[in-house]
């Protein structure tokens, strides 16, 4: 598509990723997004006087495509990453247990990790070191991640002490409705793959730093500007259509929404060649903000076990975001409930902190942070019946879960759909 204007609805970050990828690639693109902050699911707020981000995001190694997209921004010296994979174990009554990878080869790398876990004893490493083994060889895997565990022979310790808090919120759904192949492909990816691919990496700054970073790079961004739907005529696209009434030519659009709001705008997807947006079932994330009057912790985050808190990290000192995933049973409790929860959980696995008055608290809720990789589940790629719309998210066919990784995959191949098949057949 040697010109042309592209108009790409939603500022979430696979929105962005497409329009910076379209102006990469010389066209034009404007961003339509109905809310006033750019960013999506990957964004901050103001709070009082301190901006949080609206959960707790991070990244790992093995995110090459989200890497390069931040560096494309220009935000890659705010990016950090540890050298080696390396996570501090809490768990109630018992000693910290740190986890710490050599600067081996992989998959050896993680074998003084395994050693060190105290809460495994020797028939639970040798089963955790199985599966992983297991993974890296990339068998096809039929049924739930739990069927995949259980058929490797994975007992009550491995599953519980290591599987679970790595496994559930990367997933963002329960072992037992999880896809095995979802699970079995952030085992090789993560902890079979390269060195480097668990290390665990945030951004320094607010999120809302990148987003504003990337708009930086399109020709116009429009916030508060809700789409009511595509506008059609003579068998393709022609434009959109706001909720005003106005109808906005355009020469291809990408729509970069979740599935539900997909199905909205499109109207018939089917007619689009989009199906099955109905078979994505919402999974929730829970993040409780709590600030303690002081805090002498040396850790920048940790997984708790034996806790509905799965995480938690230390946003500042005295600021401590705790995340809950796959958070079903949590969402819609009020408040005050979940601070106390939270409070229970921290002080429980950090006994310094007991006694420690809290200065502030608050909850943030998800209901639709992912979509349950469940078995089965067909997700769409970029392409559409019309050469001049594509589809975008994190939750579309990339190949990844769910991620940050996927939403910027996801954005730049549709920007890529558009600019090699769009300028062919739109005009």
């Amino acid at each position: 598509m040697a010109a042309g204007q592209v108009a790409v609805v939603g500022g979430g970050l696979a929105g962005l990723s497409a329009a910076v990828e379209l102006q990469r690639l010389g066209v034009e693109a404007e961003v339509f997004e109905r809310g006033r902050l750019l960013g999506g699911k990957v964004t901050s707020y103001q709070v009082g006087d301190t901006e949080i981000d609206n959960g707790q995001h991070v990244y790992l190694g093995c995110f090459t495509e989200f890497r390069d997209f931040v560096a494309s921004v220009g935000l890659s010296a705010r990016l950090r990453l540890q050298e080696r994979f390396e996570v501090l174990l809490l768990r109630r009554g018992a000693e910290p247990c740190w986890l710490r990878a050599a600067h081996w080869p992989a998959p050896w790398h993680l074998l003084p990790a395994l050693v060190a876990h105290r809460h495994l004893d020797w028939p639970a490493k040798l089963q955790v070191a199985w599966a992983i083994a297991r993974a890296r060889q990339g068998a096809p895997a039929p049924g739930t991640c739990a069927d995949w565990l259980a058929c490797h022979h994975q007992g009550e310790a491995a599953r519980r002490y290591f599987w679970e808090p790595f496994l559930v919120p990367a997933l963002n759904a329960p072992l037992e409705a999880a896809a095995a192949d979802a699970a079995r492909f952030v085992i090789a990816t993560a902890f079979a793959g390269s060195r480097q691919s668990a290390c665990v990496g945030f951004a320094d700054v607010p999120l809302a730093r990148i987003a504003e970073a990337a708009a930086k790079h399109i020709g116009r961004v429009y916030c508060r500007t809700p789409v009511a739907g595509v506008w059609e005529e003579d068998g393709r696209v022609r434009g959109l259509r706001l909720t005003d009434g106005r109808e906005l030519p355009y020469d291809a659009v990408v729509l970069a929404v979740p599935p539900r709001q997909l199905g909205r705008l499109l109207g018939d997807p089917a007619r689009c060649g989009v199906a099955g947006l109905e078979a994505f079932q919402p999974q929730p994330i829970v993040d409780v903000h709590l600030w303690f009057d002081r805090a002498d912790l040396e850790f920048e985050f940790a997984a708790v076990l034996d806790s509905p808190v799965q995480w938690v990290f230390q946003k500042a000192p005295g600021y401590l975001c705790c995340s809950l995933s796959a958070a079903h049973d949590l969402v819609t409790r009020p408040e005050a409930e979940l601070v106390a929860l939270c409070r229970r959980e921290v002080s429980a696995a950090l006994p310094a902190l007991a006694a420690v008055p809290l200065s502030r608290a608050m909850a943030t809720r998800d209901p639709e942070a992912t979509y349950a990789p469940t078995p089965g589940l067909r997700r769409p790629g970029p392409a559409t019946r019309y050469p001049n719309l594509a589809i975008a998210g994190a939750w579309t066919d990339t190949g990844w879960l769910a991620t940050m990784e996927s939403a910027v995959r996801s954005g730049r191949a549709a920007a890529r759909w558009i600019t090699a098949g769009g300028a062919r057949h739109a005009a």
